[in-house]
């Protein structure tokens, strides 16, 4: 039963502290601004934020790895999706 116990308090510190580490690792990635004239190399998306249902130009974020395997997160301005035609 104790042994039980231990596994199981060892199982939630060592969550608790991948938990944080991945926190802390996209806490430093710095986010970059996108231009038109930049080019670039997207291996893989990872997310994309939702694009709010507003009738504006709103800014967008997207996580991506790139063909080195070095994560960026890109920030890019998008048209919400809140606008009628009619």
């Amino acid at each position: 039963m104790k042994a039980l116990l231990v596994l199981a308090l060892g199982t939630l510190c060592s969550t608790a502290v991948l938990a944080d580490d991945l926190a802390n690792n996209a806490k430093q990635i710095p986010v970059e601004q996108y231009n038109y004239s930049q080019h670039l190399d997207i291996a893989r998306v990872i997310s994309m934020s939702a694009v709010p249902n507003v009738c504006e130009v709103v800014p967008a974020r997207m996580t991506y790895e790139d063909s080195q395997g070095q994560q960026h997160i890109l920030e890019y301005r998008v048209m919400g999706n809140g606008c009628s035609n009619g």
